[in-house]
C-alpha cells in the first residue's frame, strides 16, 4: 500500500476531511445521548435505528446482527429487550414465512422523534441557510462520502466476516 502523501493542513479540502472525521467520531456520542433519552441501551437504540432505516424492507435478527457487527444471539437479546419495552414487535416476513421481521412500534417512533427533535430542528435550521446550488453540492459530496464509507465498511466485512475484533485476544 502506498504511504499517505503529506498534506497542507491549511487547505480547506484537508479541513473538510477532518470535519468528516469529527462527524464520525461524534456519532457514538449522539447515539448514546439518543439512547439515554429514549430510555434504552446504546445497542438497543442502534438496533431500533437499523430496523427503522430498513423499512419498508423487513429486517430480521440475522440482518440486524450483521449490521451491528454482533452475534445473532446478542442481537436476539437486544430484540427481546426492545419487545419487552414496547419498542419493537416480531411479525411474519411478508414473503418468506420461515423468517420473522422486526417492526418498530408506534411508541418507538414517538420516543425516537421526541428524543431526536432538538437535533433535527437544529440541522433543519442549518440546512435552511444553504442556497440551492450549495445544497446540491453538499448533497452530492455527502452522498459520495457515504459511498466511500460504505465501501470501506463492506470491504472489512468481506475480508473476515466471522471475525469479531472485540473478542480477539
Amino acid at each position: 500500500m502506498d504511504p499517505i502523501p503529506p498534506v497542507d493542513r491549511t487547505d480547506v479540502r484537508f479541513q473538510v476531511g477532518m470535519q468528516l472525521r469529527e462527524l464520525l467520531r461524534l456519532a457514538p456520542s449522539v447515539h448514546s445521548r439518543l439512547a439515554s433519552d429514549i430510555g434504552v441501551g446504546v445497542t438497543d437504540a442502534q438496533a431500533l435505528d437499523h430496523a427503522m432505516a430498513a423499512l419498508p424492507s423487513p429486517i430480521g435478527v440475522g440482518d440486524l446482527a450483521h449490521n451491528l457487527g454482533i452475534r445473532s444471539a446478542s442481537a436476539t437479546v437486544a430484540v427481546d429487550r426492545l419487545v419487552s419495552s414496547g419498542h419493537m414487535e416480531r411479525a411474519p416476513h411478508p414473503t418468506d414465512r420461515r423468517r420473522t421481521s422486526l417492526v418498530p412500534t408506534d411508541s418507538a417512533y414517538a420516543d425516537a422523534g421526541r428524543a431526536a427533535a432538538p437535533l433535527i430542528s437544529a440541522i433543519r435550521s442549518l440546512t435552511a441557510g444553504l442556497d440551492k446550488e450549495t445544497a446540491d453540492e453538499v448533497h452530492q459530496f455527502l452522498g459520495d462520502a457515504i459511498e466511500v464509507l460504505r465501501a470501506f465498511a463492506d470491504r472489512a466485512d468481506a475480508e473476515d466476516p466471522a471475525e469479531d475484533p472485540s473478542t480477539s485476544p
